[in-house]
């Protein structure tokens, strides 16, 4: 998955892929932290992605509508 760089001082990217169903309507966010951390969101909806991408402060939409509202996997 490709992720798209952000103005953050915690995100350094994020990315969204399509579920394999072929429904269109939600996928997996990837979201990469300054960290290093990296974790997949699932079952996320393309205009969450989206209002995450436009946030005027990324770090606090991730916080506040993704990292407890969704199932995740930390890949690394």
């Amino acid at each position: 998955m490709i992720r798209r760089p952000v103005s953050s001082s915690n995100i350094a990217g994020i990315g969204w892929e399509a579920a394999t169903d072929g429904s269109g309507t939600s996928g997996t966010m990837e979201v990469e932290f300054r960290s290093g951390h990296v974790y997949a969101y699932h079952e996320v909806p393309q205009q969450v992605y989206e209002a995450a991408i436009g946030a005027s402060s990324v770090g606090k939409f991730i916080a506040s509508d993704i990292v407890d509202k969704f199932e995740h996997t930390r890949l690394k």
